[in-house]
């Protein structure tokens, strides 16, 4: 009879215990953002999930970031308790984050170089507030291992080539056009 050694299965928690938002208002972006990207995938293969544990070291459970929005083009949708990079295969393809007073250093200076490493294709930050970024809306592609920003078109429109759609505030509120059909 073998003694075998067993490694013990490593737990990676499903909350980071923090609130989904910080007010009523960043609440209802994250949601708003949730449902439009979730209406605009559905039936397709592209997992869009909100407020959700993203795992992007194997055997690391306190390497994790928890975007506000995510996007994962060519993945299952179905419902998940977290989201491990290395089990998936890839990681989120757009990361949006709708930053606040309590957010606003942690979205720019420190899960921005997580996204980078992790390999976010886009990222997009939106203060609906306008009082935390200036610009209030940001986008970033990544460009040989680094975020580059996004720059505004003549008519204030930032592209993500990712998901194919154009945004731009309108009246203070972030509003996305398909950017074919060129539809909300």
């Amino acid at each position: 009879m073998s003694l075998g050694q067993t490694t013990p299965a490593i737990e990676y928690p499903e909350s980071d215990g923090k609130p989904m938002g910080e007010t009523d208002l960043h609440r209802r972006w994250m949601i708003r953002i949730l449902n439009l990207l979730s209406y605009r995938y559905r039936g397709e293969q592209v997992y869009v999930s909100s407020d959700l544990l993203v795992y992007y070291v194997e055997g690391a459970p306190t390497k994790f970031v928890v975007p506000d929005d995510f996007v994962v083009k060519g993945c299952d949708p179905h419902e998940r308790r977290t989201f491990k990079i290395w089990e998936e295969g890839k990681a989120p393809d757009v990361v949006f984050e709708v930053t606040s007073r309590s957010t606003q250093r942690e979205d720019m200076v420190f899960k921005t170089p997580i996204y980078a490493r992790m390999g976010v294709k886009e990222l997009f930050l939106y203060d609906p507030t306008s009082d935390y970024l200036d610009p209030p809306l940001y986008g970033f592609r990544l460009d040989e291992g680094d975020f580059a920003r996004i720059e505004a078109d003549a008519e204030g429109f930032l592209a993500c080539e990712q998901l194919g759609v154009r945004m731009r505030l309108e009246n203070g509120a972030l509003v996305m056009y398909d950017a074919e059909s060129g539809h909300v």
